[in-house]
This record gives structure tokens, sequence and C-alpha cells, in this order.
């Protein structure tokens, strides 16, 4: 442990004058904990799974306890081996309770702006101001290694376990799921093609009188919002193969947009008022999917 967080240390260049300055902004900075727990909860609220970790009131209340004392000893003046202890076993809660590396990365970054914004409101003008900026963005970037490093080592620990069989396995699926996320790509722009050709044979039906001005008109807005939605879910599918999660909710945009169509066309039959109704429930439901698969996604507010 001695080697370990010296050698960190050394890596960032964090030094005694480092430590000393972080020291002499604690009480300059202190009376500010409560404004920084406020906008912390406020931005953290905005991942849209917090609610799966912070449950209840209790649960908060610990919490907030918790990230009081952690905020405040990033001003301590003390980096020693008890120190990175705690930030090791703060890491390990986070890997147990299955918390994303990218909420981690986040909330640093709300750190990182309101105490460098807070820094910069009271020594504006200092001498010192930008050693101070260093001195804070040292120890945070200190404190994010070490969390981090248990979701390193977490991941590392899994994949040496695994026996040379299982690893060739899985090595096997990731190529073959990445090749079947391309050939769904593929298909997808196929399906945008076809969409443009189904717009274009509206265009004739339209232009060629083949059907009545009002029933072209809607079966042309039809096919192009079916083609909006394909060109979504191209979108979205180009996002998934960069590392994104799957959207779900582009291919109920594309339901959707298929089953109006079909409306907008049997809209104009007193014979498919029965129909109409069953295709409107149906998009109905779809819609309900929809926003209970964006509220989960989304921004939730305590």
């Amino acid at each position: 442990m001695q080697h370990n967080f010296t050698t960190l240390k050394s890596h960032y260049r964090f030094t005694k004058d480092d430590e000393a300055l972080l020291l002499q902004m604690k009480s300059e900075l202190e009376p500010f904990v409560d404004e920084f727990l406020e906008g912390f909860y406020e931005f953290i609220w905005n991942f849209g799974e917090t609610a799966d970790f912070l449950k209840d009131e209790e649960v908060i209340a610990r919490h907030r306890g918790k990230i009081r004392e952690w905020y405040l000893n990033l001003f301590s003046g003390t980096y020693e081996a008890s120190y990175f202890l705690k930030l090791y076993k703060i890491g390990e809660i986070h890997v147990k309770l299955g918390l994303p590396t990218h909420y981690v990365n986040a909330a640093f970054n709300y750190v990182r702006v309101f105490t460098l914004g807070r820094i910069n409101k009271q020594y504006s003008g200092n001498d010192d101001l930008t050693d101070r900026f260093k001195a804070v963005e040292k120890i945070l970037d200190i404190n994010l290694d070490t969390l981090t490093s248990s979701y390193r080592e977490e991941e590392m620990g899994r994949f040496l376990s695994l026996s040379r069989i299982e690893k060739t396995l899985l090595g096997a699926l990731k190529k073959t799921s990445a090749y079947f996320n391309y050939l769904l790509a593929g298909a997808l722009v196929m399906v945008a093609f076809f969409a443009v050709g189904l717009f274009g044979y509206d265009v004739y039906l339209l232009f060629s009188r083949q059907t009545s001005i009002e029933q072209g008109i809607l079966t042309t807005l039809g096919s192009l919002l079916i083609l909006w939605a394909a060109i979504e879910l191209i979108h979205e599918e180009m996002r998934h193969l960069r590392g994104g999660s799957f959207a779900l909710e582009a291919f109920i945009t594309l339901a959707i947009a298929a089953l109006i169509r079909k409306i907008l066309i049997f809209s104009l039959s007193s014979t498919k008022a029965m129909d109409v109704l069953l295709y409107g429930v149906l998009v109905l439901c779809l819609g309900i999917s929809y926003w209970l698969i964006v509220q989960r996604a989304g921004p939730i507010k305590k």
C-alpha cells in the first residue's frame, strides 16, 4: 500500500506544496459544502438510474453524509495510506452495487466544475490562483484514478478466472455479435431504400391519378413518416455499433410510423372504421411503451 499510493502521487506530481494549498482552502470552501451537495444531487438525479441506487430517504441521508465527508477530505492536507484505503473501499462498494463507471466520471465532472468555480471566486486576483487550480485538479484525478481502479481489477479478475475454453467461447461470441450487428445495420439500410421506393411509388400513383388526391397525399405522408423512422433507426444502430446501448424505442417508433400510415389510408373508408379503431389501440399501446422506456432512460426527478 505504501508503494502504491506514493507512486500514484508521484505520477501526478502531487507535492507537499499541493497538500498545503488544499489544506489552506478547506476553511474557505467548507461554508459552501451544502451548496455543493444540493447541486451534486440535482446533477446525479439526471442520470436516470440514480433511484435504483438511492432507494429511500434513509439511504439518501447516509449517502449525503458520506459525500460530505469525502468532499471535505479532499482538502484535509493529509493523503496517506488510510486516505487511499477509504477511496479504494468506496470503489469496491460501487462495483458491488453495479454502479456504471460512466456515472462516477460524470459526477466528478460536476465536482471539478463546482470546486474550480468557487476557488476562482474566492481567490481571483491572487498570484497563486493557478497553483490552487492545479492542486485541486491533481487530487480529483488521483481520487478518480483510485476509485476506478476497483472496476479495472474486478473486470480483470473475472476475465482471469475464466478457463481457456470459456475465454475462447467469449471471444467467438463477441465476434459473432459484431457480425450480426453489421448485418442488422445493412438490413436497416435496405429497409430505408425500400421506404424510398414506397414513397416514389405513392408519388407515382398520386400524379398518375390512380388514387384520389386526398388518399394520395395521406399515403405519401405515411411513406415519408416510415422513411423518417427508418433513418432514425439507422442512426441509433450506428450509435450501438460505436458502443452505445440498444435503442428499443427506435424500433417502436418505426412500428408506430407504419401503423399511422395504415390509419391514414383506412381513415378515408367508412367500411374500415373497426380497422382504424384497432390500429389506433395498437398505436396507443406502442406509445405508452415508448413513453415508459424513455421515462426509464431519461431524467428522474426526486
